[in-house]
């Protein structure tokens, strides 16, 4: 099934799990991450890390370490935390990126940058506390 928006399991990873760091208040570790949103403690945990580097988590090692929130809820929106892990969107006129269009007017009408353009509004106005 083809789908026209597309999140990899890299961006779904860091987007539920900032969520559920957000919600906890405390530290949480990647096995609790990982059962609960259904992925491996491998792949988690390079995610995660990665929110680190960018800012967004603090990380502890040992038993009772994991994953705390660095910044306030409320100042982190799921689209910072996309490009985080995508790198930055591009909205661009043309879906397949041509310079010229072959046609007079577009085969898409344009759709795909109306849907970028929502998306990215959409994302933008949603912080994580609205997930408290």
């Amino acid at each position: 099934m083809a789908h026209i928006v597309n999140f990899s399991e890299a961006a779904s990873i860091a987007l539920h799990g900032m969520v559920l760091v957000a919600r906890s208040g405390e530290m949480v570790n990647v096995i609790r991450i990982a059962e609960a949103i259904g992925s491996s403690r491998h792949h988690v945990a390079k995610v995660m890390q990665r929110l680190v580097k960018e800012g967004y988590l603090i990380s502890h090692r040992g038993p009772s370490g994991g994953f705390a929130m660095k910044v306030p809820p409320r100042s982190v929106n799921l689209l910072q935390i996309y490009e985080a892990i995508e790198g930055k969107i591009v909205i661009a006129r043309c879906p397949i990126e041509h310079p010229i269009c072959p046609f007079d007017k577009c085969i898409f009408n344009n759709i795909t940058r109306r849907m970028t353009e929502e998306f990215v509004e959409y994302m933008r106005n949603e912080t994580l506390d609205k997930y408290l």
